[in-house]
């Protein structure tokens, strides 16, 4: 039940395609990509954003 083939995935990567058009699924997958990115980042814990507390001091 749970398990699907390359045929399964391939029916619903064209199902994607055809009601949203490949423009769109090209810009969801970046922005999906650039999250994954921002998580792994925070993760690691790499805040280069924020200033250093003793900067103003």
């Amino acid at each position: 039940m749970g398990n699907l083939g390359t045929t399964e995935l391939v029916l619903i990567l064209a199902v994607v395609v055809l009601l949203f058009g490949v423009g769109r699924v090209s810009r969801i997958g970046g922005e999906m990509g650039s999250a994954i990115r921002e998580f792994r980042k925070g993760l690691r814990g790499d805040d280069e954003d924020t200033p250093s507390s003793d900067s103003n001091v």
